[in-house]
């Protein structure tokens, strides 16, 4: 399936395609989401079993529920999703993360419906899911609210969206921009602009204008002692993730 309109901004996707072969390789450029990926799967893992009463202790915790991962990647979300037996469908607007994620979920002996398209596309044509994964995408697109949009009209009634992005403050500046492009070189410089970052407060706008209802903020936390990530509720300076639903009664 091709990618072919909608808020895909063609040079923020031309960056992802560039370190495509590099998803998986933990000291690679994608190694800060290496670090970040067991704080992110916590916080969506603890939100869906909460969301439709799942034991994640119980094999196939989540058995019979659709997932979208939209800005898939490589896999690193979804991935861990098919193995909690989720039915899970992976789309990247960047067509060279589509084979990687592929062959990866081959080797891992997983089943995973990978896509080149976009959210825009996938609501055009009806999909529907009972959750969708929206993490580190929502900085990247043209049009925000347009995007949030889309990603409310791709779940059922009831559905949990969620979402992470990066807070818009000098401490962010700092720590994504300088930081991390600049100093730890853990990603090549200019794979965020600090202009398209997005406060809290402006992405629960956007989420309720998108006809979503937030429910829930953390922040992600990096502590360079323990050289870990850890959640928060009060400290979304930087990086930071949110839980909302789609109303179960038409809007």
């Amino acid at each position: 399936m091709q990618a072919h309109h909608g808020t895909v901004d063609p040079s923020e996707v031309a960056k992802f395609e560039a370190m495509a072969e590099e998803w998986w390789d933990p000291t690679g450029k994608f190694k800060p989401l290496h670090m970040l990926n067991p704080c992110r799967l916590d916080y969506i893992t603890t939100q869906i079993a909460a969301e439709f009463d799942r034991d994640l202790k119980a094999p196939d915790a989540f058995a019979g529920l659709r997932i979208l991962d939209i800005g898939c990647g490589g896999g690193l979300l979804a991935e861990p999703m098919a193995r909690l037996g989720a039915d899970v469908v992976g789309a990247d607007a960047a067509a060279r993360n589509i084979p990687v994620a592929q062959v990866h979920a081959q080797q891992s002996g997983l089943d995973i419906d990978y896509r080149h398209t976009t959210a825009e596309d996938m609501a055009a044509a009806g999909e529907q899911f009972d959750a969708v994964l929206n993490m580190e995408v929502v900085e990247h697109v043209s049009d925000p609210l347009a995007y949030l949009t889309a990603c409310r009209a791709l779940l059922k009634p009831g559905g949990l969206h969620i979402c992470s992005t990066l807070n818009r403050n000098p401490k962010s500046f700092a720590m994504a921009i300088i930081g991390a492009e600049h100093i730890m070189r853990w990603l090549p410089k200019g794979t965020h602009q600090w202009s398209k970052f997005i406060t809290p407060d402006e992405l629960f706008d956007l989420l309720t204008r998108a006809g979503l209802d937030p429910v829930d903020r953390q922040g992600f936390v990096f502590n360079p002692l323990t050289w870990s990530w850890r959640l928060s509720d009060r400290d979304l300076s930087v990086n930071y993730v949110t839980a909302s639903l789609k109303p179960r009664l038409p809007l």
